[in-house]
């Protein structure tokens, strides 16, 4: 019973972190391109809500059976998941554990082969069959999914009217055309500008969802800029941080005036079409069908 109580808390010590790391863990599904942003959210939830409802299975031991028969279902498809990810020769990490275990997938497969084997050996162990456990059960999924979603609501499900207006336009365009973007011939065509601060968190997570939707739907890179503050290296150290594709950047120098272009706000991204703007956009509220739609209608 004590093995099991341990198998149960390791389950639910790997829910909470993915919970803590959410952000990371979203992107890490959508980064294999089977679902779409929103749904990825939802994936990413319906997968520490299973974690934690069968850890607290295996810690309570009611309902031994199918409960053990689902854990043993999840590794197993967990395991055959990181198969995948080990043969399209993906080694970052795999978030088993969050942010704060970094293991690739080959060694979250061998972690998941010691987790069956140990699941294995309390096959026998004899649960508690409490009347109304089903009930129980319900209760435990109805509880954790309400828990869940309460500390990390999905983005999509955030209001549309808590994103402000932050960009202010007049002075926009007229950035576009003095330096150091009129260079870059911002006024012709569809573009994204996206306001950075180097040494910005927030801003290394929208980078990085920027590029995976870029990789996903094929945007022009050439109609892509980061804007920044900060430093040469700043920036250099922005794509290794941010795991981002590298597109056009501009160090922009006089961090006060790009400060009054966005209100301060980063990130910003915006969308420019033949130099008027279009749409803005910020980390929780970025739109993957509207920039699908931006890039590919005429």
């Amino acid at each position: 019973v004590a093995l099991k109580v341990l198998l149960g808390l390791v389950f639910i010590v790997s829910a909470v972190l993915k919970v803590v790391g959410m952000d990371q863990f979203e992107l890490y599904i959508y980064s294999f391109h089977f679902f779409s942003l929103n749904f990825s959210f939802l994936i990413a939830r319906a997968a520490i809500i299973l974690e934690l409802v069968l850890g607290i299975g295996l810690v309570s031991n009611y309902l031994h059976k199918p409960i053990w028969w689902l854990s043993m279902a999840m590794l197993v498809g967990y395991t055959l998941f990181l198969v995948y990810a080990q043969v399209i020769e993906r080694t970052d990490n795999c978030h088993c554990f969050g942010e704060l275990v970094d293991l690739d997938p080959s060694q979250s497969i061998i972690k998941n082969i010691v987790l069956m084997g140990l699941l294995a050996l309390v096959y026998k162990v004899k649960g508690k069959n409490p009347k109304r456990q089903w009930l129980l059960l319900a209760s435990a999924i109805v509880i954790t999914s309400i828990a869940v979603f309460a500390v990390s609501p999905p983005d999509n499900y955030i209001p549309k009217n808590s994103f402000g207006k932050n960009v202010n336009e007049e002075l926009l365009s007229k950035a576009l055309s003095k330096p150091p973007l009129d260079t870059c011939r911002l006024n012709e065509g569809k573009q994204m500008l996206c306001f950075f601060s180097t040494q910005c968190e927030y801003c290394q997570l929208a980078a990085r969802k920027l590029s995976l939707m870029q990789q996903r739907y094929s945007f022009p890179e050439e109609s892509i800029t980061y804007v920044f503050i900060g430093s040469e290296e700043g920036i250099k150290e922005f794509y290794t941080k941010s795991e981002s594709s590298e597109y056009r950047s501009v160090l922009f120098e006089d961090p006060i005036r790009l400060l009054s272009i966005i209100d301060g706000k980063f990130p910003t991204i915006v969308l420019v079409d033949n130099g008027t703007m279009v749409d803005e956009y910020g980390l929780r509220n970025i739109n993957e069908e509207a920039l699908q739609e931006f890039f590919t209608q005429p």
